[in-house]
């Protein structure tokens, strides 16, 4: 599936990465496990369209935490990790996304994995960071589909996927299989800016909005095409949506950039509504704490940070508009479906 660049659709003015997503900051990786089942119950596990993600921030951030800070924009969604990130300043685990009903499960595999990579967990516990978006629209959430396995497949090709020259996949894979955005079908996108000797990417898993609120590089899509008509009756619920930057950044600083995540919802149409959850969270791999959160150099601050701000604007504009064209047209449970941002129709209204 094409990225929203393929289709001529150009977003602010900064520069991207070379892949311009995630794997452009040195040391991350993001890997998923798709979920894609239509046994039919009593005998099978019923339809699911779910699954899991995984960004991997540094391969040791449990010995030396990376700064981190967060910000609510709605706040009718979950993500386990968020207040100690917000007391500490610091996250010390990979950020895991999900379905809602599978957050569980998954902070469970979680905890495990560190506790097979780091004995020090045992004695000074961990906190997994896990945010969830429910995709009920198009998976059944009756049944836990996901597995430890799934979520370890998930931390391994995150790993593997560290310094790849390759965009990561998006739309409907991982975590972003069952979600629905904008009245079309969501899920993972992602997103780079190279600002001077920095660079900041976006993460998001969309699953908010209403058909007529879509904006498409200024253009108002969604009012100008027709309702589908197995558009869900209620606008879908949540975005999680990550920041990560090589820039020496503290906590505060980390929790601003988080916050700037929803002006670029907004951009593509976002009025965050009352049953969506918008829970953004923001990491610096360039100011390293060890265990007892001493910086091993110097923060950037002050108007310094205004073209990180900048950045965070247009990736997160265009890592919604990537989860969207990325992501086929999708039929879940009872029929229900999610059609594919990238149809003749929109791309006409875009040419």
């Amino acid at each position: 599936m094409p990225r929203a660049r393929d289709l001529g659709v150009r977003i602010g003015t900064l520069p991207t990465g070379p892949t311009n997503s995630v794997l452009d900051v040195a040391g991350v990786g993001l890997g998923h496990t798709t979920i894609h089942r239509d046994d039919a119950p009593p005998d099978g596990r019923s339809i699911a369209r779910t699954g899991v993600s995984c960004l991997v921030l540094a391969e040791d951030a449990y010995r030396r935490p990376v700064p981190a800070g967060g910000a609510i924009l709605n706040g009718a969604g979950e993500c386990t990790g968020f207040i100690t990130a917000g007391e500490w300043g610091a996250a010390e685990t990979p950020v895991y996304l999900t379905s809602t009903m599978q957050l569980g499960r998954v902070y469970d595999a979680a905890c495990e994995i560190e506790l097979s990579r780091d004995l020090g967990v045992a004695d000074d516990v961990v906190i997994p960071v896990v945010g969830e978006c429910d995709d009920s629209f198009l998976s059944d959430c009756r049944r836990m589909h996901v597995t430890a396995d799934d979520v370890r497949a998930a931390y391994d090709a995150a790993l593997a996927s560290r310094g790849a020259p390759t965009p990561p996949a998006e739309g409907a894979v991982g975590a972003g299989t069952g979600m629905s955005c904008l009245g079309f079908k969501g899920g993972i996108g992602t997103a780079s800016r190279v600002v001077g000797d920095h660079t900041v990417a976006v993460l998001l898993l969309t699953n908010f909005g209403a058909r007529d609120e879509l904006v498409v590089g200024g253009v108002p899509v969604g009012r100008l095409l027709p309702a589908a008509p197995s558009e869900p009756d209620r606008p879908a619920g949540s975005c999680i949506g990550i920041v990560v930057t090589d820039a020496p950044v503290d906590a505060a600083s980390c929790a601003r950039l988080a916050r700037r995540v929803g002006l670029g919802l907004a951009r593509a149409g976002s009025v965050a509504h009352h049953g969506s959850g918008e829970i953004f969270l923001a990491f610096g791999t360039g100011l390293r704490l060890d265990r007892d959160q001493a910086p091993d150099r110097v923060p950037l601050s002050g108007r310094g940070i205004d073209p990180l701000f900048a950045g965070v604007v247009e990736a997160a504009e265009e890592a919604v508009l990537n989860s969207m064209f990325g992501a086929p047209t999708t039929v879940g449970r009872d029929g229900h479906t999610s059609e594919s941002l990238h149809s003749p129709a929109v791309l006409e209204l875009l040419s």
